[in-house]
């Protein structure tokens, strides 16, 4: 039993800040405390609003609602408004899918929840005999609420009146919270709520670590895992949770004796053992919502010597200011005070941080016996460069070393974006002496080079364009952005080289799909060699229709028609029972040629790695016999393209016809999905390549978008790829400039290419990008960028498209790579800025 665990900061009040808001609306914060809580479920409890109206209607919303006196709103604990409660439109039985949801707007440490049933003057007698409770920290990865024993179904109400608490162990921090009413049979249920607990003032988001393992003693297990971490695990790694590390409890002398009753020993320590581990150190990264300012880490440890535990005997720590900026140097080494190491007794551990900044902290704990045991970490940390104004009255504490450390830092910052000047100048008069010389060159001998990762083929540049007449003034502190005419084409390079940073396996897959770039996967990426997938048997896959083709293999859309039955799947799915599932099978012709057959087992090999909640997943495989076969989702709602081109545009008025609707807020949180995919497979290192609405999956209900990567077998999408000489296609409209000339696919590539999808998503898929233009000035387009004279031609803004939301894309077309927005960058805007625009 071994679950992994994240790094990041813990303990709400582990530096605990309080903020009184200041007439004008500014907030003065100030320290009062560097002790971590020992009892914080237990102060942390108070009511957050539902009863007393804190909590506005708008941020209570719901599944459905029986009428308009039984909407969302209603539904606040103890409040007789409407008919006394939230009752859903549908039943609860048996699907339970049925939800009541408050956002906080802002992270909460949640330890105790309130349920109550409608009871209406008398005239209404529906409650909730039992519920589950859903949570998110960012409105997009949704984690269903587990009690210590693994349950995940609370006790709800026996009448319509009484108010049943429930405390939550483990605790929650989360932004969001759904409450799924449940029933053992088909009947009215209504809900009334509250949520209790605090701010969590850490700002700490998650944290990564090793998992931890399991320690042998005569007669027992002792099980060091983070059982309540709700992040993902992956090659021995915790990441993008929390748990145990900041849930408030703080472990015993005695590790294999714990504070809850019937559970496991050694529950409260996350361990780990120096030989399992295989290196020196334990490393732990902690990731914050935003910069801060660190004055202290504070270290609950275990030093119970005399079974090989002892409190580690030095810390190092890295220090990274923002997501975009390189990690401190040299690390902050911390040395641990000697004192008292015989005695076996665990301890709080205060180590000065010296106020740096930072937004992600790296600490490496070193060993001082065979395994180091913690059970708590937190952090006295303010919010860094906060304008801090004094409210009549209140003490604040000066901190003259993070002042300090900040005054460095800008001047640093300074100093570097000198340099960065210096070095583009340089730059630019460099390549102006190149195309100087370049220009001397006849007609005859100007080319344009189109890059492939296999082949560089010429195209003959021959086409004479009139330049625009009016362009319109550049967007401060950006390059000019030129309306959309056909470029003028001056001479280029006359050889640019070929560059492909990444192991490519084939642009085009053995089944005409795309396939991912991934760097030397086969011979030293960590986990290569994962466990195999599951063998599915052929005769459960039922034929619908071909999805497309390509030189080698085939793309089918099959149905599964009782998952349920097949325990080889590799994850649960939520289908009902008798309902079919809906899979994309990949074939492989039995006459291909065995260095095809080795690319759609490298395939296999890749996709097996792919486990994120917004990339369609594999499932099975069926390599036994010929022909091989790989089968993956695919979603009820078919591809993104053809889904948004069916609908229009809802407006202000509502809608006027018959057509289906979509809203702007829709459109956001569907990009917000795309973008939280390529987060995931950017931290991988994999690179799409193919990027676009065609190759998104839609399912039902929420609107759950998947990426995938068969876009390009489709006949449907022939016209969205440029072919070369009857071979490879190339998704010119889509690519950055630097795949086009120099076959160079990269996670900023990839941004690019997000940036067009986004473009497609606010036209609604009317129009392929670039419609004025052909294929070959698309590719003359990319020589301006590679030139950078301001005559690139850019997607224009479409017509629902805010400035706020256009100036991302054209930060994702930037020429320079190294300056495009990072995927977390990008999911973070649209998930907390672009939804607010309109």
């Amino acid at each position: 039993m071994e679950i992994l665990n994240f790094p990041w900061t813990c303990a709400p009040h582990g530096g605990e800040f309080f903020s009184y808001l200041y007439p004008a609306s500014v907030f003065l914060s100030f320290s009062v405390s560097i002790s971590l809580n020992p009892s914080l479920t237990a102060q942390c409890r108070y009511a957050l609003g539902m009863e007393d109206g804190t909590i506005p209607d708008s941020d209570i919303t719901a599944s459905s609602a029986w009428s308009d006196s039984t909407e969302a709103k209603h539904g606040r604990l103890s409040t007789g408004e409407g008919d006394g409660a939230w009752c859903p439109l549908g039943s609860v039985f048996p699907s339970g899918s049925e939800y009541l949801q408050i956002d906080l707007r802002r992270l909460h440490f949640l330890a105790l929840v309130g349920t109550q049933g409608r009871h209406a003057d008398g005239h209404g007698q529906e409650f909730a005999r039992s519920y589950r409770l859903r949570y998110s920290r960012d409105g997009e990865k949704w984690i269903t609420w587990k009690d210590r024993w693994g349950q995940d179904v609370v006790s709800g109400n026996e009448n319509t009146y009484d108010v049943v608490l429930k405390d939550l162990g483990p605790p929650i921090v989360a932004r969001m919270v759904r409450f799924y009413p449940l029933a053992d049979r088909v009947m009215s249920v209504c809900l009334r709520v509250e949520l209790y607990g605090c701010l969590w003032n850490d700002g700490l988001k998650a944290y990564t670590a090793p998992v931890g393992h399991v320690m042998q003693l005569p007669g027992m297990s002792v099980y060091l895992n983070d059982s309540t971490y709700d992040g993902s695990t992956e090659q021995g790694i915790q990441f993008g949770g929390l748990g145990q590390l900041c849930d408030g409890v703080l472990g015993g002398d005695d590790f294999t004796k714990t504070k809850e009753l019937r559970v496991w020993p050694g529950y409260d320590y996350l361990g780990w053992s120096r030989e399992s581990l295989g290196q020196g150190s334990v490393d732990i990264e902690f990731h914050f919502e935003k910069p801060r300012v660190f004055h202290h880490m504070q270290v609950h440890s275990n030093n119970r010597h005399t079974q090989g535990v002892r409190v580690f005997s030095k810390v190092e720590c890295l220090f990274k200011p923002g997501i975009l900026q390189p990690w401190s140097s040299p690390a902050l080494t911390l040395p641990v005070p000697l004192e008292d190491l015989k005695d076996p007794s665990s301890r709080p551990i205060s180590l000065p941080l010296g106020g740096r900044p930072a937004q992600i902290l790296r600490c490496k704990f070193y060993f001082a016996d065979r395994w180091l045991l913690i059970s708590e970490i937190s952090f006295l940390s303010g919010p860094a460069f906060a304008a801090v104004t004094p409210r009549a009255g209140l003490p604040v504490a000066k901190d003259d070393s993070s002042n300090t450390a900040i005054l460095i830092g800008c001047l640093v910052g300074i100093i570097l974006l000198l340099l960065a000047v210096i070095v583009v100048i340089l730059w630019r008069q460099y390549w102006k002496k190149l195309l100087g010389k370049v220009g001397s060159l006849s007609s005859d001998e100007l080319r344009v080079h189109l890059s492939v990762p296999s082949d560089n083929v010429v195209i003959n540049n021959t086409h004479s364009y009139s330049s625009p007449q009016d362009e319109p003034p550049p967007y401060p502190g950006s390059p000019p952005y030129p309306s959309l005419s056909p470029p003028v084409s001056p001479p280029m390079p006359p050889s640019v080289p070929h560059y492909a940073e990444a192991d490519i396996v084939s642009l085009q897959g053995v089944s005409g799909n795309n396939t991912y770039a991934v760097p030397a996967l086969a011979s030293s990426s960590p986990g290569a060699d994962a466990a195999p997938l599951p063998e599915l048997p052929r005769q459960c896959l039922i034929f619908k229709e071909k999805l497309g083709e390509g030189q080698f293999g085939e793309v089918h859309l099959c149905e599964i028609e009782s998952p349920q039955d097949l325990p080889t799947l590799e994850f649960p799915f939520n289908v009902r029972k008798g309902r079919p599932l809906l899979v994309a099978v990949k074939i492989l012709r039995p006459d291909a040629s065995k260095n095809a057959r080795n690319d759609f087992l490298k395939e296999v090999k890749i996709l097996s790695r792919l486990k994120d909640p917004n990339i369609i997943r594999l499932l099975g495989v069926c390599v036994s016999s010929d022909p091989l076969c790989m089968v993956t989702e695919y979603m009820e709602c078919g591809d993104l393209n053809q889904y948004l081109s069916q609908r229009v545009l809802l407006d202000k008025t509502g809608p006027s016809h018959n057509t289906p609707t979509i809203s702007y807020p829709a459109l956001i949180s569907m990009a917000s999905q795309i973008a939280s995919g390529m987060k995931f497979l950017s931290s991988l290192n994999f690179v799409h390549r193919d990027l676009a609405t065609r190759n998104c999956l839609v399912g039902g209900g929420e609107r759950h978008i998947k990426i995938a990567d068969f876009g390009m077998s489709r006949n449907l999408y022939a016209g969205d790829y440029y072919r070369i000489q009857g071979r490879a296609v190339l998704p010119i409209r889509w690519m950055a400039w630097e795949c086009i000339l120099m076959g160079k696919f990269t996670t900023a590539s990839d941004v690019w290419a997000f940036g067009v999808t986004l473009w497609e998503m606010l036209s609604v898929c009317q129009e392929q990008p670039y419609s004025t233009l052909t294929d070959e000035q698309v590719i003359d387009n990319a020589g301006e960028f590679f030139r950078d004279q301001g005559r690139q031609v850019y997607l224009s803004r479409p017509a629902v498209c805010p400035q706020g939301l256009y100036e991302l894309m054209l930060s994702c077309w930037n020429r320079d790579c190294k300056v495009r927005p990072s995927f977390a960058y990008i999911h973070s805007f649209l998930t907390e800025d672009a939804m607010n625009m309109v």
